[in-house]
């Protein structure tokens, strides 16, 4: 009998999950294969880590800017805090990505402009953001593309507002010596282990 339960169980879960997971992994491999600098990964983040990525966003706190929006799984948990879909966009710069993200999230804006000018296609204006969630592999990028995003990323949002990064270092993956130019400070935020590579979340703030 218990048997019996634990088949009727297992036969009664849902797919959906499996099938987006094998999927966003599909995609992600063949990124990597095309553009390994530009992915940096061979697996797309975790569930476990898009959850540290979302904590600093309120749901009724305004707009929310993602960068490096990949197969969505940071675009999944920003839209499961709460926050309306038409307050979030989501920048890509790989085609087959954007349209991926386009097709699972049809009511997000999906900018196909690189992250060091977003500011000319975004809907909202500068100082309207409330958080900048960046997936960007900046560990892939040298210290003069670190600091025209971050000038960028900090250009869009409002006084008190914060650009989080995850990495797969225990280090911050901007240099001190950026930090210091642009006025900026860093602290960690979290980590877990439940993510291949293990990632580190950085939260960078305005002194």
């Amino acid at each position: 009998m218990q048997h019996r339960s634990k088949r009727s169980r297992a036969i009664a879960l849902p797919n959906s999950e499996l099938r987006t997971r094998a999927t966003e992994y599909l995609d992600f491999l063949a990124a990597w294969v095309k553009k390994p600098r530009q992915t940096a990964s061979v697996v797309p983040s975790s569930r476990y880590l898009a959850r540290l990525m979302v904590e600093q966003i309120d749901p009724a706190g305004g707009r929310v800017l993602e960068l490096g929006g990949g197969t969505g799984v940071f675009t999944r948990a920003i839209l499961e805090t709460g926050l309306p879909a038409d307050h979030l966009e989501v920048v890509e710069i790989n085609p087959a990505f954007a349209s991926g993200l386009r097709r699972h999230f049809p009511s997000v804006s999906v900018l196909e402009t690189p992250a060091q000018i977003v500011s000319t296609a975004t809907a909202g204006e500068p100082g309207d953001y409330q958080v900048v969630v960046s997936g960007l592999p900046l560990l892939a990028m040298d210290r003069h593309v670190h600091a025209d995003i971050l000038s960028e990323a900090f250009r869009m949002l409002r006084p008190g507002g914060c650009f989080v990064q995850f990495t797969y270092s225990m280090r911050p993956p901007v240099n001190r010596e950026i930090l210091d130019t642009l006025g900026l400070d860093v602290v960690r935020d979290g980590h877990t282990v439940r993510n291949f590579p293990p990632a580190t979340v950085f939260r960078f703030f305005r002194r």
